[in-house]
This record gives structure tokens, sequence and C-alpha cells, in this order.
């Protein structure tokens, strides 16, 4: 059985819409399709259940308008922690010094309400790694692979209307919009500077 991106990205979308069942507040997940492949430095987490509601923390933070991390997104403070208690994650007494709150994990509670979703997020992510890592070592992986990077690409800036803008690969911007959470608009990539018309 092969896991495709699509299809763990069906099985994300089906966890985060599992979380907003609890949390009717949490946005939509806009493009799973982002999160695969990739892991987060300032979160310490590869792709797992713990780290979508590590995300949706994020989410309920942006939908109530709170600043739940600093240092370019990299601490995360007492708003994060906070709400992180209301989604079901524990954390450690103190902070780290410099990624803050960010290092959270399943209560015991959660580990049980979301048991099924765990599962089955477990399942695709064991078959996707298995899907991507049969390499007969003649295939061309990029320049993430040569260089050790977590995958996906080149980042460039997309910027939204309202004036914030995320880091994507071009790639996956061409899947699916991903829409701001602040306006509600797609991002796009902005004309290089003196482009010409053709």
């Amino acid at each position: 059985m092969s896991t495709t991106p699509p299809v763990l990205a069906a099985e994300l979308a089906q966890a985060w819409a599992d979380i907003q069942r609890y949390h009717p507040e949490l946005p939509d997940l806009a493009a799973p399709e982002s999160l695969i492949g990739e892991s987060s430095s300032a979160c310490g987490h590869e792709l797992s259940f713990e780290r979508l509601l590590h995300e949706a923390v994020h989410g309920v933070a942006a939908a109530r308008g709170v600043r739940d991390t600093s240092r370019a997104g990299r601490y995360h403070n007492r708003r994060f922690l906070a709400i992180s208690e209301e989604l079901g994650l524990d954390h450690p007494e103190e902070p780290h010094p410099s990624s803050g709150f960010s290092l959270v994990s399943l209560s015991p509670e959660a580990k049980r309400r979301y048991r099924p979703t765990i599962e089955r997020l477990q399942r695709a992510l064991k078959a996707h790694s298995v899907a991507t890592s049969a390499d007969t070592g003649r295939s061309f992986r990029g320049p993430a692979a040569r260089h050790g990077s977590s995958g996906g690409g080149v980042r460039v800036k997309a910027v939204c209307d309202c004036g914030r803008n995320v880091r994507v690969v071009p790639s996956v911007l061409a899947q699916a919009p991903i829409m701001c959470g602040g306006c509600g608009k797609p991002f796009r990539i902005p004309e290089p500077v003196g482009a010409v018309a053709g």
C-alpha cells in the first residue's frame, strides 16, 4: 500500500477536523500538505499528532488574536502555554531559554481522547515514510536531500494584501491557495521588482 502526499494530506486534514470537534474556534487547515516532510526546529517535533496539536494551539491563538510567540516565532510564551493546556498538552515547569514552552507533549487525557486519530495518523505516516524511502539509489531527490534539509525545496516569501507574509515552497502554493487567517484572502508570490510583463 502506497500513501502518496495527497493521501497523507487528507489524513492530516481529517486529524485537524477531529481537533476542531473539541475546539470549534480552530480555523480550517488551509494546506495540510505544507506540513508533510517538514520538521519545525522551533517546535522540536517531527510530523505527528502531537505536532499537529501544537500547530492547532497556534491556530486557536490566531483565531483569538493572541500573540503566542516572539523572536520570529521561536519563543513560545505563557499565552501559548495557556492555550496548549486547553488543547490537552502538558509542558515542562520551566521554559527553554531559546524556545520557551514549545516542547509540549500529549497529556494522558488527550492520548485517550484522540487515540483513534493518533493511530490512524501513525499508520498513514508510516506508510508515507515507507513509500518515500523506497529508493533505488538512482532517483534524484534535489537540493534538499543533498544538503540534509528536511525537504520541500526552497521557500520564498508569499504575501497577503493585508501585509502578512509566509515562507512557502512555490509548488505547495501552486497545489492550492493558502488563505490568510487575518483577512481570509489568499497568499501570493509577488512579481519581482522590475519584471517586464510579456
